[in-house]
Protein backbone atom coordinates (compact mmCIF):
# COMPACT_ATOMS: atom_id res chain seq x y z
CA UNK A 1 0.00 0.00 0.00
CA UNK A 2 1.16 3.45 -1.07
CA UNK A 3 1.21 6.55 1.29
CA UNK A 4 1.29 10.10 1.11
CA UNK A 5 2.89 12.51 3.35
CA UNK A 6 0.83 15.65 4.95
CA UNK A 7 2.20 18.81 5.93
CA UNK A 8 1.28 19.88 9.11
CA UNK A 9 -0.77 22.19 7.92
CA UNK A 10 -2.64 19.67 5.54
CA UNK A 11 -2.63 17.69 8.65
CA UNK A 12 -4.37 20.42 10.81
CA UNK A 13 -6.62 21.20 8.05
CA UNK A 14 -7.78 17.64 7.91
CA UNK A 15 -8.74 17.26 11.58
CA UNK A 16 -10.42 20.42 11.64
CA UNK A 17 -12.74 19.36 8.73
CA UNK A 18 -13.72 16.64 11.19
CA UNK A 19 -14.68 18.69 14.30
CA UNK A 20 -18.52 19.27 13.94
CA UNK A 21 -20.81 22.44 13.94
CA UNK A 22 -21.30 23.62 17.52
CA UNK A 23 -18.40 21.71 19.06
CA UNK A 24 -16.65 23.30 21.81
CA UNK A 25 -12.68 22.06 21.42
CA UNK A 26 -9.53 22.16 23.16
CA UNK A 27 -6.32 22.26 21.15
CA UNK A 28 -3.28 20.81 22.90
CA UNK A 29 0.17 22.57 22.80
CA UNK A 30 2.48 22.06 19.61
CA UNK A 31 1.27 20.86 16.58
CA UNK A 32 -2.48 20.90 17.43
CA UNK A 33 -2.24 24.47 17.68
CA UNK A 34 -2.34 24.56 13.93
CA UNK A 35 -5.73 23.35 13.63
CA UNK A 36 -7.43 26.63 14.89
CA UNK A 37 -6.00 28.05 11.54
CA UNK A 38 -8.04 25.87 9.42
CA UNK A 39 -11.69 25.17 11.17
CA UNK A 40 -14.12 25.73 8.24
CA UNK A 41 -16.44 28.81 7.27
CA UNK A 42 -19.51 29.20 8.03
CA UNK A 43 -20.15 26.47 10.94
CA UNK A 44 -19.67 27.69 14.90
CA UNK A 45 -16.46 25.76 16.92
CA UNK A 46 -15.75 27.49 20.07
CA UNK A 47 -12.30 27.05 21.22
CA UNK A 48 -11.18 26.80 24.63
CA UNK A 49 -7.11 27.15 26.59
CA UNK A 50 -6.89 25.44 29.77
CA UNK A 51 -5.41 28.80 30.50
CA UNK A 52 -8.96 30.50 30.99
CA UNK A 53 -9.74 31.48 27.19
CA UNK A 54 -13.32 30.00 25.51
CA UNK A 55 -13.86 31.82 21.88
CA UNK A 56 -10.35 31.44 20.71
CA UNK A 57 -9.68 32.59 17.18
CA UNK A 58 -6.35 31.80 14.83
CA UNK A 59 -3.12 32.93 15.10
CA UNK A 60 -2.69 36.32 14.56
CA UNK A 61 -1.35 37.95 11.72
CA UNK A 62 2.62 38.33 11.94
CA UNK A 63 3.25 41.87 13.47
CA UNK A 64 -0.07 41.54 15.68
CA UNK A 65 0.74 39.55 18.12
CA UNK A 66 -0.48 40.95 21.74
CA UNK A 67 1.67 38.93 24.07
CA UNK A 68 -1.20 39.53 26.43
CA UNK A 69 -3.10 37.03 24.45
CA UNK A 70 -1.89 33.88 24.80
CA UNK A 71 -2.84 29.56 24.56
CA UNK A 72 -1.65 27.13 27.25
CA UNK A 73 1.68 27.23 24.94
CA UNK A 74 2.33 30.43 25.56
CA UNK A 75 2.01 31.25 21.46
CA UNK A 76 0.12 34.30 21.07
CA UNK A 77 -3.89 33.64 19.71
CA UNK A 78 -6.75 36.39 18.97
CA UNK A 79 -10.56 36.32 20.23
CA UNK A 80 -13.31 35.85 18.39
CA UNK A 81 -16.78 38.05 18.77
CA UNK A 82 -18.15 36.96 22.15
CA UNK A 83 -14.65 35.18 23.57
CA UNK A 84 -14.08 35.44 27.41
CA UNK A 85 -11.67 35.07 29.88
CA UNK A 86 -11.64 33.46 33.39
CA UNK A 87 -9.76 31.73 36.32
CA UNK A 88 -8.07 28.64 35.10
CA UNK A 89 -9.64 27.29 38.22
CA UNK A 90 -12.68 27.57 35.99
CA UNK A 91 -11.47 26.20 32.84
CA UNK A 92 -10.24 23.48 34.39
CA UNK A 93 -13.93 22.49 35.93
CA UNK A 94 -15.23 22.54 32.05
CA UNK A 95 -12.63 20.44 31.21
CA UNK A 96 -13.37 18.09 34.23
CA UNK A 97 -16.59 18.78 33.92
CA UNK A 98 -17.20 16.87 30.51
CA UNK A 99 -18.22 20.32 29.02
CA UNK A 100 -15.87 19.79 25.89
CA UNK A 101 -16.94 17.75 23.17
CA UNK A 102 -13.27 17.27 21.87
CA UNK A 103 -9.71 17.51 22.45
CA UNK A 104 -6.97 17.54 20.14
CA UNK A 105 -3.72 16.30 22.07
CA UNK A 106 -0.08 15.56 20.92
CA UNK A 107 1.45 11.85 21.93
CA UNK A 108 4.46 10.00 22.20
CA UNK A 109 2.72 7.00 22.41
CA UNK A 110 -1.15 5.56 21.69
CA UNK A 111 -1.91 2.50 22.50
CA UNK A 112 -3.77 -0.27 20.35
CA UNK A 113 -6.30 0.58 23.02
CA UNK A 114 -6.27 3.72 22.80
CA UNK A 115 -4.13 4.52 26.12
CA UNK A 116 -2.52 7.72 25.99
CA UNK A 117 1.33 8.61 26.90
CA UNK A 118 1.74 12.51 25.79
CA UNK A 119 3.51 13.61 29.25
CA UNK A 120 6.71 11.78 29.48
CA UNK A 121 9.25 9.89 27.82
CA UNK A 122 10.57 8.37 30.86
CA UNK A 123 14.30 9.36 29.97
CA UNK A 124 16.35 10.58 33.35
CA UNK A 125 16.92 14.36 31.56
CA UNK A 126 13.44 14.61 29.83
CA UNK A 127 11.64 17.38 31.62
CA UNK A 128 8.24 15.91 32.10
CA UNK A 129 5.80 18.31 30.65
CA UNK A 130 2.42 17.04 32.30
CA UNK A 131 -0.02 20.10 32.15
CA UNK A 132 -3.79 19.44 31.48
CA UNK A 133 -3.71 16.88 29.26
CA UNK A 134 -5.00 14.29 32.16
CA UNK A 135 -7.60 16.51 32.76
CA UNK A 136 -8.68 16.87 28.82
CA UNK A 137 -7.85 13.14 28.26
CA UNK A 138 -10.52 12.03 30.79
CA UNK A 139 -13.02 15.07 30.75
CA UNK A 140 -13.48 15.58 26.85
CA UNK A 141 -16.21 13.50 25.90
CA UNK A 142 -13.96 12.54 22.62
CA UNK A 143 -10.06 13.08 22.65
CA UNK A 144 -8.18 12.72 19.64
CA UNK A 145 -4.59 12.26 18.94
CA UNK A 146 -2.64 14.52 16.39
CA UNK A 147 1.29 13.50 15.76
CA UNK A 148 3.65 12.18 13.54
CA UNK A 149 3.57 8.69 13.14
CA UNK A 150 7.73 7.79 13.84
CA UNK A 151 9.70 8.90 16.72
CA UNK A 152 12.97 10.49 15.40
CA UNK A 153 14.59 6.97 15.31
CA UNK A 154 11.77 5.57 12.90
CA UNK A 155 9.69 3.71 15.63
CA UNK A 156 5.83 3.52 15.63
CA UNK A 157 4.01 5.84 18.05
CA UNK A 158 1.22 4.04 17.86
CA UNK A 159 2.69 0.62 19.82
CA UNK A 160 0.39 -2.54 21.19
CA UNK A 161 0.92 -1.59 24.58
CA UNK A 162 2.49 1.60 25.91
CA UNK A 163 5.87 1.94 27.46
CA UNK A 164 6.15 5.59 28.40
CA UNK A 165 4.19 6.68 31.50
CA UNK A 166 0.59 7.08 31.09
CA UNK A 167 -1.48 10.22 31.00
CA UNK A 168 -4.97 8.10 30.77
CA UNK A 169 -6.34 5.20 29.47
CA UNK A 170 -8.42 4.29 26.94
CA UNK A 171 -9.52 7.26 26.15
CA UNK A 172 -8.05 7.71 22.27
CA UNK A 173 -10.30 7.46 19.93
CA UNK A 174 -9.25 8.68 16.79
CA UNK A 175 -5.38 9.32 15.81
CA UNK A 176 -3.88 11.49 13.09
CA UNK A 177 -0.67 11.38 11.18
CA UNK A 178 1.12 12.66 8.53
CA UNK A 179 1.09 9.20 6.56
CA UNK A 180 -1.89 9.37 5.11
CA UNK A 181 -2.88 5.34 4.02
CA UNK A 182 -4.58 5.36 0.78
CA UNK A 183 -7.06 4.01 1.73
CA UNK A 184 -7.98 5.43 5.31
CA UNK A 185 -7.35 3.88 8.39
CA UNK A 186 -8.52 5.23 11.89
CA UNK A 187 -7.67 4.02 15.19
CA UNK A 188 -11.01 3.80 16.93
CA UNK A 189 -12.36 1.80 19.91
CA UNK A 190 -15.03 2.55 22.13
CA UNK A 191 -14.30 4.11 25.85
Amino acid sequence: MGYTRRTKDELARRVARDIHDGAYVNLGIGMPTLVANHLPAGIEIILHSENGILGMGPAPAPGQEDYDLINAGKQPVTMLPGGAFFHHADSFAMMRGGHLDICVLGAFQVSATGDLANWHTGEKDAIPAVGGAMDLAVGAKQTWVMMDLLTKKGESKIVAQCTYPLTALRCVSRVYTELQALLPVQLIHSR
